[in-house]
């Protein structure tokens, strides 16, 4: 065994599978994280629940090198009353946890916690697997095994994007009924606030950026995700699916006045602008 290569369980050799637990996932390139990986920090608390010893101990010391301020949770119950007794920005969430299913783990979290960024951490590589987290809450994965340096990453695109799109523009943008407000990330319909999660804000406002124009879905990973983003866009889809189903939700059943998200089959997605008053029909 290299340095770059270290199994998820401290022996390489742990139990058996049981009860949904994740088989054998490894995580690679762990010396190749240094000082200079992440920029600047700023002191993010970050919250890791990972039940393996070698997986977590590693990953919160490479956090803490980077000037993150990292917690480590081995289960979801410990995981869950910590960010209610201390609130963090990020939450790194193994799905194979011995006591709960990280997909309900990401689902209670973000009922309780609408801006917290939830990166998922996962061995199982099945599509199903993938949607069922992303729907339940997560605005990202990871499949193990995978490297430090990707992870963090990541995590600093996550974190530079919600800063540049708070700050690029000042201006409420108005699209007939929908009102999005840059500075507070928030979104209205007809004066109601509507709950968004991190990332579908941050999709809707690269789609109302340039309304009626047709943007591609690398165009959209790329403004949303991470310009170099190499793993599956589902994530994508799935986020377009419940950013629909939260507009139409706000909006009551009266969508004449709503922009609406058009998918251009094999190229991308488009927001068309709501039809002006007179033109209805």
């Amino acid at each position: 065994m290299t340095s770059e290569e270290i199994p998820a369980r401290g022996t390489g050799a742990g139990p058996p599978g049981k009860g949904g637990r994740e088989p054998g996932p490894r995580l690679l390139g762990m010396a190749s994280a240094g000082p200079s990986a992440m920029s600047d920090p700023s002191g993010v608390a970050v919250l890791v629940v990972e039940d393996d010893d070698t997986i977590g101990r590693h990953v919160v010391q490479a956090l803490e090198n980077q000037r993150y301020h990292a917690t480590w949770c081995r289960t979801g119950r410990r995981a869950l009353d910590h960010l209610r007794s201390a609130p963090c920005e990020v939450m790194l969430l193994d799905l194979g946890l011995p006591d709960l299913d990280g997909v309900d783990v990401a689902r209670r979290a973000r009922a309780e916690h609408p801006g917290l960024l939830i990166i998922v951490l996962t061995a199982r590589t099945e599509e199903i697997d993938v949607i069922s987290g992303l729907e339940a809450g997560a605005d990202d994965y990871l499949t193990k095994p995978f490297t430090i340096t990707v992870l963090l990453a990541r995590l600093r695109a996550h974190l530079r994007r919600q800063v540049t799109t708070t700050g690029s523009q000042d201006t409420a943008l108005a699209l007939g009924d929908l009102v999005i407000e840059p500075a507070s990330r928030r979104c209205y319909v007809r004066d109601s606030e509507v709950s968004l999660r991190p990332k579908e804000y941050d999709l809707l406002a690269a789609l109302a950026a340039q309304p009626d124009t047709a943007l591609s879905r690398a165009d959209l990973m790329a403004r949303v995700w991470d310009e170099n983003w190499h793993g599956s866009t589902k994530t994508l889809d799935v986020t377009v699916a419940n950013l629909r189903t939260s507009l139409t939700a706000a909006a009551e059943g009266g969508s004449l006045g709503m922009p609406t998200i058009t998918t251009l089959r094999g190229f991308g997605y488009r927001l068309d602008s709501p039809p002006r008053h007179g033109d209805e029909t």
